[in-house]
């Protein structure tokens, strides 16, 4: 058995424990919650319900036995940071922190306050957590995907649009998965016939004036790269998509749902349920320097049939056998 798989099994089995394996809490136990989204974005509310639910599926129900204190970073740095601060003042049991900024404020805030993160890339060389086996300090949690995966992207982007050769790649500048992404598309571009230009997603009219101006040559397309900053943006990015006849990737089915022409990643909401089950753990005694980060146990490929029609897209019979999902 691999590493990798051995991990994910261990640390999968042990979420699944019956709630009556474990001792009943003596005291209301105060849970700490940073998102990256501002609060009436409905993806983060989503995320957020599920993580709850979670926990009440673990036994922790709010006004029984748990305090559930919320914060909306809304991915702003500054923000991240004072609601860390707020978080840490407050002396919670632990902590879910989503996305890496989330997680780079928060350890910024405190070393000794247990930590579970979740939607973030690379926790090892962004300096979260010693090594994913192990991870050594107060935070551990799961990852969404190796660097590996973003090409990916761009193959299944030809696939669907083989005429492409020019790809803009949304990356977030403020975080090393940007860089680190892009890299890996990166490397497999040359092979495929495709030039790069990367496009950073700081602000709304940033985004728009780059892919106007990227849109003006033909056989151009569009990837997106996971990030906070990426969803945020998600409706002016999908629109500037549609408008400009870019065919595009994304990097999780929320983004196919909302009329995004192709998506390839993990099941974000799942990784909501399973940071419940960790914060459970922890709330039950176990150190998160004990607890293995976990990569994601499956990946799937949506495709949105009446996206690729409004482009003028045929999608091939074997990229629709490979769909996990399609949407008509």
């Amino acid at each position: 058995m691999r590493r990798r798989d051995f991990i994910t099994f261990a640390g999968s089995a042990a979420i699944g424990w019956p709630i009556g394996a474990h001792a009943q809490p003596d005291r209301t136990r105060l849970i700490g919650v940073l998102m990256g989204f501002a609060a009436d974005d409905l993806e983060g509310q989503a995320r957020l319900t599920t993580f709850e639910q979670a926990l009440i599926d673990s036994g922790w129900v709010k006004g029984r036995n748990a305090q559930i204190e919320v914060r909306w970073g809304n991915v702003s740095a500054d923000l991240l940071r004072k609601f860390a601060a707020e978080l840490v003042d407050l002396v919670p049991d632990v902590i879910l922190a989503s996305s890496s900024l989330a997680v780079a404020a928060m350890l910024q805030a405190t070393r000794t306050i247990p930590i579970v993160f979740n939607i973030v890339i690379d926790p090892v060389g962004a300096g979260y957590v010693d090594n994913l086996a192990r991870p050594g300090g107060n935070a551990t949690g799961f990852s969404i995907y190796e660097y590996s995966m973003s090409g990916k992207w761009l193959e299944l982007l030809k696939l669907i649009a083989p005429r492409i050769t020019r790809a803009a790649v949304l990356r977030d500048p403020a975080v090393a998965s940007g860089p680190g992404q892009f890299a890996a598309i990166q490397a497999v571009a040359p092979s495929l016939g495709v030039e790069l230009r990367p496009v950073d997603v700081r602000d709304a009219g940033e985004i728009e004036r780059a892919i106007a101006a990227f849109a003006q040559r033909a056989n151009s397309g569009l990837i997106v790269t996971g990030s906070t900053g990426a969803a945020v943006h998600r409706e002016l990015i999908i629109t500037l998509a549609a408008r400009h006849r870019l065919p595009a990737i994304y990097n999780s089915r929320f983004w196919t749902a909302a009329d995004g022409l192709m998506s390839y990643g993990p099941d974000f909401l799942d990784q909501f349920r399973r940071a419940a089950g960790y914060v459970d753990r922890i709330l039950r005694g176990e150190k998160p320097s004990d607890l293995p980060v976990q990569a994601p146990t499956k990946f799937e490929l949506v495709l949105n049939l009446k996206t690729a029609k409004a482009l003028g897209l045929t999608v091939p019979p074997t990229l629709l056998g490979r769909a996990d999902d399609v949407i008509e």
